[in-house]
Order: structure tokens, then sequence, then C-alpha cells
């Protein structure tokens, strides 16, 4: 079968699990990016399948799902979401999580940086947008060749997301003040909480949806200040819930006003 850049493909070899969009093709190798995961990949030509753009699931399904189980009452009250600042490796992503806030009308500024950049430039940016919610995402993998699954030094952008997160600690300690979703695909859950974000994937090593990272922020910023966050229900507006995503407790960020 003829391939070409822009095909929408799976791998035969790992169960037509997720759709690729071929960036490149060298030889009988073809390089790979997730069209819904955050994942990078290659494979021989021989083990693809093409696929149809109608079989995916596009995002405005998301959209839908998202806005039905955040509706507000807007009778009565106005609603002041809370302001997120989401930095992310993939600009294309990026633009996704954006129309995501944008339709949610949840106020969002983003920046696309490599990953190894964004921990010495995440300061200047939080100053200038004093966000309530932050997002650090991008790409990131779990080499098991590297080495174990703790050491984050088996991870292609784990040890970027922790300094990225210190240094948005270091600029303001208090969790309840700056709300930090961090991570991507089979990032190491365990040490993005241990140095500082308060939602973090992946729990299971797994791959996470583009729109994760977004979902969980959006979450947050629609829900009331006085208000503990449930977690399991907001985990489960993700692809896969609490294997992908994980967190600890916190509050919202919306301010909820009276009359409209």
């Amino acid at each position: 079968m003829l391939f070409n850049v822009g095909d929408i493909v799976t791998r035969n070899s790992y169960h037509n699990d997720i759709f690729f969009r071929i960036i490149d093709i060298s030889g009988e190798i073809a390089y790979l990016k997730g069209i819904n995961m955050r994942l990078y990949a290659d494979s021989q030509l021989t083990d693809l399948k093409k696929v149809e753009d109608q079989k995916i699931e596009d995002d405005e399904k998301i959209y839908e799902r998202m806005d039905q189980s955040l509706s507000l009452d807007r009778s009565e009250f106005f609603y002041l979401p809370g302001k997120v600042l989401h930095i992310d490796g993939d600009e294309e992503y990026l633009k996704r999580c954006l129309n995501l806030y944008k339709k949610l009308n949840i106020m969002s500024y983003g920046v696309c940086l490599h990953e190894e950049d964004i921990a010495s430039q995440i300061e200047e940016y939080l100053r200038k947008l004093n966000p309530d919610i932050l997002v650090i995402t991008g790409h990131d993998a779990y080499y098991k060749r590297k080495g174990s699954m703790q050491d984050v030094n088996s991870y292609k952008n784990t040890r970027n997301f922790i300094e990225a997160v210190k240094s948005a600690r270091h600029y303001e300690k208090d969790q309840d003040k700056l709300i930090i979703v961090a991570g991507a695909c089979q990032s190491n859950y365990e040490e993005l909480i241990k140095s500082g974000a308060t939602f973090a994937s992946s729990p299971k090593r797994i791959n996470i949806h583009a729109l994760d990272p977004a979902i969980i922020a959006s979450g947050i910023a629609l829900s009331d200040r006085n208000q503990i966050i449930d977690l399991v229900p907001l985990l489960e507006k993700t692809r896969y819930g609490s294997e992908g995503i994980g967190g600890v407790v916190t509050k919202g960020c919306m301010f909820v006003g009276y009359p409209r």
C-alpha cells in the first residue's frame, strides 16, 4: 500500500489502538504523531493501516461533554472563572486546548515552548499574567531500556517538567494560590506531585489525550473557589481517568456573583 505524509494510520502490531498522522517518511520508515494522544512514534510502513477521517472523535464532542457537565445556572448569577496560563511543547495541541478554554468562556493565555526551555522562562510569564491555574505539558515518554520507572532519567521530558514545576513553586509556594497541572504521555506522576504539581500524569504510565491537561484546568477554573474539588468526577472527565492523571485535593478558582 502507498503511504503519504499527512495520511491517518494505525499500527497493526499495537492492535491499531492509536490514530497517528504521518509527518515524515524515510525509506521504509514512517514518522508518526498522535492525533489525539500526546505521542510521537515511528513504524515500518508494512505495519501501518490507513484510517478514514470520520472514524476519529473530533474535539467538538469533547467540548459538548465538558459544557454539559459544567453547566452553570445563568439565570440569576454571574461567574468569573479562574484564569489559565497554558504552556505547551506542541503548538498544534496548544491551539486545540485554547479552543476548549474559549468555548467554555475561560480566560486563558497560551505559550508554546520547547520542554527544556520552560523552567528558565516560566517565572517571567507567571509575573506578567498572574494566573490561577498553570498547565505545563507537551510530549513525554518512558523508555524502559534506559532504566526503572522510578528513575526520572528514564523519561523523555519528565525531568524538564519537574524543573518547570519547581520554578513555578519558587514563584508561588501556596498551592491554593497557584494550581499546577503538569506532565504528558507516560510522565513520572509521583515525582511531578513531589515537585509541587497539584495534578499530574501519568499514574499508570499510559498515554494521555491531547486535551486532558486542559480538561482538568477547565474543571478547576469553573468550580467555585469555596468548593472542595471532588477528585474522582473531575479525573473521570479525561480519556482514561485516574490511570492517566491524578492529583491532590484542592479548591476551585471561580468567583460567583449576584445578581447577574
